[in-house]
């Protein structure tokens, strides 16, 4: 499948709907408490680039998020892919491109949290299979037995 994946503003119905139905995913298989959800409007901060990934067609079948947190610490948020393209290395490529900011802009580490649930399996897949490996909690994030935490040292 040819995908484009470009920065974009999330301030956009598709990506709109892409985060509902991610976040519609997510609901049965983590308490609400320990859900991290950005919004959109979140996503559209100065310090968040959110890339969208299109089909030939021109459809927005994924998206990934870089939150910079200074000093050289990056967050991957929002990784999502429609389940039609899963299996296509759409949320791998978004991955790749999501590093390839972070190292344009002199991340040095990229962490993130997701579930630790059944129904997370795929996601795990994509981080370990780019080289994310498990760490303790990262942030401000508590540590509840609901998340599951990755890093990946940045090579320059």
């Amino acid at each position: 499948m040819a995908v484009t994946i470009a920065a974009e503003t999330p301030l956009q119905d598709e990506v709109r709907r892409l985060v509902a139905e991610l976040n519609a995913y997510m609901m049965p298989l983590t308490p609400r408490e320990f859900q991290f959800q950005l919004t959109v409007e979140q996503m559209a901060e100065p310090s968040v680039t959110c890339f969208v990934a299109r089909d030939e067609a021109g459809r927005a079948v994924g998206m990934g998020s870089l939150k910079d947190h200074g000093d050289g610490l990056g967050e991957v948020k929002r990784m999502y892919t429609l389940a039609e393209v899963r299996g296509q290395r759409v949320g791998s490529r978004l991955l790749q491109r999501i590093e390839r900011l972070a190292r344009e802009k002199g991340l040095t580490r990229l962490v993130l949290e997701t579930g630790e649930a059944p129904g997370f399996e795929e996601a795990w897949r994509v981080y370990e299979r780019g080289g994310f490996t498990v760490c303790g909690a990262v942030l401000d994030y508590p540590d509840s037995g609901y998340s599951r935490f990755y890093e990946k040292k940045m090579l320059p």
